[in-house]
């Protein structure tokens, strides 16, 4: 097997606003926190959600691109790769914590009612020009014994 693959895709909700700073060299980093939610039903027959909180972190032009656009409470479809980041804190202690560092997003959109004026189709990659949010389309027809649901055929797997 060659490689190996780290990739995360995440649809979740802005927990606050994005916080952006400028490096001294003029770089953009924006963080912030979204929120994504897995609901299903106990066998006592009661409703559960399980929230999960991810850090985010955007760069360059995807970071302003969360500067302008983000709010808290919008819904947001990001892509990356997780990251492993150890740090001190002010009391002295080693800390390590899970980053998303995302090179892919698309707003979504907020909460309903919110009014967000934020395209939901615009998408952003890692170098900041807009790509359509829709998946690419065929326009070949489906053949007809697939479509038929025909099950013979002449491959040997």
């Amino acid at each position: 097997m060659a490689g190996s693959v780290n990739k995360v895709i995440l649809i979740g909700n802005l927990g606050s606003d994005p916080e952006v700073r400028y490096l001294e060299s003029g770089s953009a980093v924006a963080k912030f926190n979204i929120a994504t939610t897995e609901s299903y039903t106990n066998k006592n027959g009661e409703r559960v959600d399980n929230t999960e909180w991810h850090r985010i972190e955007l760069w360059e032009g995807l970071a302003k691109v969360a500067e302008k656009y983000l709010k808290k409470g919008n819904q947001v479809y990001i892509e990356g790769r997780i990251r492993t980041d150890s740090w001190t804190d002010k009391e002295g202690q080693q800390r390590t914590g899970i980053t998303i560092r995302a090179n892919s997003m698309t707003l979504l959109g907020g909460p309903a009612g919110s009014g967000a004026g934020t395209d939901p189709n615009q998408g952003y990659s890692q170098s900041s020009a807009p790509r359509s949010s829709q998946p690419a389309r065929s326009s070949d027809p489906i053949p007809p014994a697939l479509a038929a649901g025909n099950d013979d055929d002449d491959l040997p797997f």
